[in-house]
């Protein structure tokens, strides 16, 4: 630490995150987004300022996986906690919703059946006792917050009480996704198997695949990562987000000081896995599917490369990353699929190298030039 103090680090963290220009600039860019669905409403196909279905849905995928991108950065940038699990927490909001979307098919079922397809040919005669209630949406909306939630807040307790940091840390939350990825894979638990949920037809009584229904989904996406930038912003500039910088930066320093880090460390790991299952419920309605896959390790870890890509312990700069590793990925893959894992490989690689700020940590460095510069001019 150089001889650097807990209070110092503190100070630092204190400073504002964002000048009153940049958050001018997130607004209009919300503003903006917002629009996009209402382009889709108003002008037909072949208009000049219509924007197509498939780019409103995969936006409001792509705003999803930046939603993930944001807990993910609480945790690794705010608290020095790498996750290699935090896909678990996304699968398991998706679930959540999953499960009541499937009971909102209804008899609309291949096999006209109250249970879902999977069931009635896996020779189901009832729905499991855990599916109780999810055919009610605040009961599955409830679902999708707390079992990300409570599932963080065991494991980490345990966790974060025996003092596990570091690579051992990352690699229990890696083991912990993968065990739930095989027990999602099974068919006796109710889950639908390798296939998982799909061929969803509604929600809350209108058709899933309207227009207005996926201009409402993606509003409520973008209100939710809107939402969830102003609280972690609030929690990464209270007393509490500075603790978690210090804990960061000098855990045993803050131990000696009187500071318990376990509490700071488990509430803001138990917030992540929330947000984390509040952008696997939006997906699931946009995307039409969810199944074991999204649970893979690999899933967790690409997570880590938005962060990374966009700039670590910046929160705006997870969501840069998330929106430009996913839209290079949405190209790439439709002209050299077989290449993309390999790209994904050198784009971590380069930006660990080339770029330990990521993107936003570039743009602040150009802009701090351009202004040393304009001071000098000025001085002269």
């Amino acid at each position: 630490m150089n001889g650097a103090s807990v209070t110092d680090l503190a100070a630092l963290a204190r400073r504002p995150l964002f000048s009153p220009r940049a958050w001018a600039g997130l607004a209009a860019t919300c503003v903006a987004l917002a629009l996009l669905p209402g382009l889709n409403l108003v002008f037909e196909p072949g208009h000049p300022l219509h924007v197509s279905s498939y780019a409103v849905a995969l936006l409001g995928k792509f705003m999803c996986y930046a939603l993930a991108a944001l807990a993910l950065d609480l945790v690794w940038g705010y608290a020095g906690i790498l996750s290699l699990g935090h896909g678990l927490f996304f699968a398991l909001g998706g679930y959540a919703h999953g499960m009541y979307l499937m009971r909102a098919i209804g008899r609309d079922g291949v096999y006209q059946s109250d249970l879902p397809d999977f069931m009635v040919f896996l020779n189901w005669k009832a729905y499991p006792w855990y599916w109780a209630f999810t055919e009610h949406f605040w009961y599955a909306a409830l679902l999708a917050v707390l079992v990300p939630g409570l599932l963080a807040f065991v494991f980490g307790y345990f966790a974060f009480r025996s003092r596990i940091t570091g690579v051992y840390f990352s690699i229990i939350t890696q083991a912990l996704t993968f065990a739930a990825m095989l027990l999602f894979f099974r068919n006796d638990t109710g889950f639908g198997g390798n296939n998982g949920f799909t061929d969803f037809r509604r929600i809350l009584g209108f058709p899933i695949t309207a227009p207005g229904t996926r201009a409402a989904l993606y509003w409520c996406t973008l209100a939710a990562l809107a939402g969830c930038l102003v609280l972690a912003r609030a929690v990464t500039q209270s007393r509490l987000g500075r603790v978690l910088t210090a804990v960061r930066d000098a855990e045993a320093r803050v131990r000696f000081l009187g500071y318990e880090p376990l509490g700071f460390k488990l509430f803001v790991w138990t917030l992540s896995a929330v947000m984390c299952g509040v952008a696997g419920a939006l997906y699931v309605p946009q995307v039409g599917i969810i199944n074991p896959s999204e649970m893979s390790p690999e899933n967790s870890i690409e997570m880590v490369i938005w962060v990374a890509t966009g700039g670590r312990g910046t929160l705006v700069g997870p969501i840069v990353g998330a929106g430009a590793v996913n839209g290079l990925k949405t190209w790439f893959t439709s002209v050299l699929p077989e290449l993309w894992l390999y790209v994904l490989g050198l784009i971590f690689v380069l930006v660990t190298l080339l770029l330990p700020q990521g993107i936003v940590g570039l743009v602040r460095q150009a802009c701090e030039r351009i202004g040393r510069r304009r001071g000098a001019g000025a001085g002269q």
